[in-house]
């Protein structure tokens, strides 16, 4: 609900500009890894790091340590075991679905001993809009650069594994070597996205953008680009529309992105059977 004037608003959009800077850059990044979340299945994987991650943040909250720092560990301690124990879909599976419940509780562990204001407890469940100073904005873009850079370096590899991996094995290209890569870049990209959105409802840029974007194309090129739109549309129209209510940011971001996803379901749908009729008349 919105509860401010345009005035207002305008002042606050300028106290929060860093955070729209860092969701922009979050969403981009979060709907470029998610293609390839989609592609190897591994939705599922986002879940479970964001619970670990969760944990990790809610310890360094707990300690009076940088929060993203604990995020961080977190995920990357996730992701490290996912990487490294998962190979087979069934186990990687089993891993995520043991690792979840502990990092959740844990996590309220740590939130239940914080003698701190209840709002940062929440905040690293559903997002909030804080005040992100630069060296935090900094950190941000220093991350999510790395894992673009990275991301980019790898993606031809890395596309081929995730579309054809028997293939892509007899061909020479390193499998598990990419996985374990391709599952810290997502640990880091989950980091710093649970910053904004929470750990609960992280699969909104991660996954979400990225399944919208393979339901209206199946180009290689269109989808990443649309992917990285989506993300970008939710994460900022999210905090913005944030901005002059009292709720979460987490409950505009997720609107958002569902929205996006059901046009884009529609949309792909119709043009499927656009598509089969031409077939039909055609034959």
């Amino acid at each position: 609900m919105i509860m401010v004037d345009w005035a207002t608003y305008v002042q606050l959009l300028a106290l929060v500009q860093n955070s729209i800077i860092a969701a922009a850059i979050l969403g981009i990044v979060g709907g470029l890894i998610g293609v390839f979340v989609m592609q190897r299945d591994m939705a599922f994987a986002v879940h479970g790091i964001s619970e670990l991650s969760f944990a990790g943040a809610a310890a360094a909250l707990l300690l009076g340590i940088n929060v993203v720092a604990g995020s961080l560990v977190g995920s990357l301690l996730a992701a490290a075991l996912i990487g490294l124990l998962g190979a087979r879909a069934r186990d990687r599976n089993s891993i995520i679905g043991v690792l979840m419940p502990f990092g959740l509780g844990l996590g309220i562990l740590f939130l239940a001993l914080y003698p701190g204001r209840s709002g940062n407890r929440f905040g690293l469940l559903t997002g909030q809009i804080i005040s992100v100073d630069l060296p935090q904005l900094g950190l941000l873009i220093t991350i999510s650069l790395l894992v673009l850079v990275v991301l980019l370096l790898v993606w031809r590899p890395l596309a081929f594994d995730s579309l054809d991996p028997e293939v892509a094995h007899a061909r020479g290209v390193p499998g598990r070597a990419l996985s374990l890569v391709f599952m810290v870049l997502l640990g880091l990209a989950v980091a710093v996205s649970v910053q904004v959105i929470g750990a609960l409802l992280v699969l909104a840029l991660l996954v979400t953008p990225a399944a919208a974007a393979l339901r209206v194309s199946s180009s290689p090129v269109l989808v990443p680009v649309f992917s990285m739109l989506f993300g970008f549309v939710s994460a900022v129209g999210g905090i913005l529309l944030a901005i002059g209510g009292s709720l979460p940011i987490s409950p505009y971001i997720t609107t958002i992105s569902f929205a996006i996803y059901v046009v884009c379901r529609i949309v792909g749908s119709r043009r499927l059977s656009a598509t089969s009729g031409r077939t039909l008349v055609a034959r």
